[in-house]
């Protein structure tokens, strides 16, 4: 008998091309279902009808409903779905690297306004959707705390933080400047440009952080 031919090694990179494709459609059409049809339109059932995959699927990729919107609202505020730590990215990155303290603030206030101009329209449909969006709402904001925590220790590590500051009371301060719903109410809500927020927050940072007048 010949001898058996080497096993060739498996690959799984179609399987996982597709189920990136699957994850990619699943997520659209969430998407388009919120803003078409309302929160309890979109449904588990109606978003894998409308991305032709079968309700499992969700199930598999997302774990139920509020797995899929929280997916949804992480791929919103990263401005993809790359399995890349917000803090890898360029735009943070680049805070990172300033050594003025001015600049660092100034662009972390054009990070801030960059994950706001994205998650705006999606922030105002799930604070109308009652309890059921809730958890996923305070998850979101305890992972925004987690950030705003870092990159005050940050400044912290980079010594420009003033004396005898409190980091994690400055941490709550910066936490609380930053958040979606200053943001909408000032540009929805009181007409201003996403330029005058931007400007306007990079000073409230620099007095509420470095002290600054």
């Amino acid at each position: 008998m010949a001898p058996d031919a080497p096993r060739r090694p498996y690959d799984a990179s179609r399987r996982q091309e597709a189920a990136r494709r699957n994850r990619a459609a699943v997520l659209a059409a969430c998407r388009e279902l919120l803003f078409a049809e309302g929160y309890r339109a979109a449904t588990v059932r109606a978003v894998a009808e409308r991305a032709g995959v079968s309700p499992e699927t969700v199930y598999k990729s997302f774990g139920g409903k509020s797995g899929l919107v929280k997916a949804l609202w992480d791929t919103t505020l990263a401005g993809d779905d790359e399995p890349v730590a917000m803090a890898e990215r360029p735009q943070l990155r680049a805070v990172w690297e300033a050594r003025d303290p001015a600049v660092k603030l100034r662009r972390y206030a054009g990070f801030v306004r960059g994950v706001h101009e994205r998650l705006a329209p999606l922030f105002g449909l799930l604070v109308q959707a009652g309890p059921e969006v809730a958890e996923v709402l305070a998850l979101s904001e305890r992972e925004r705390l987690t950030g705003v925590t870092a990159f005050v220790g940050h400044l912290a590590d980079a010594g420009v933080l003033p004396p005898g500051g409190d980091p994690a009371r400055l941490a709550d301060a910066c936490w609380a400047l930053t958040g979606p719903q200053l943001f909408t109410q000032l540009t929805a809500g009181r007409g201003w440009s996403a330029d005058a927020y931007q400007e306007w927050l990079a000073g409230l940072l620099a007095a509420a952080l470095l002290g600054a007048p």
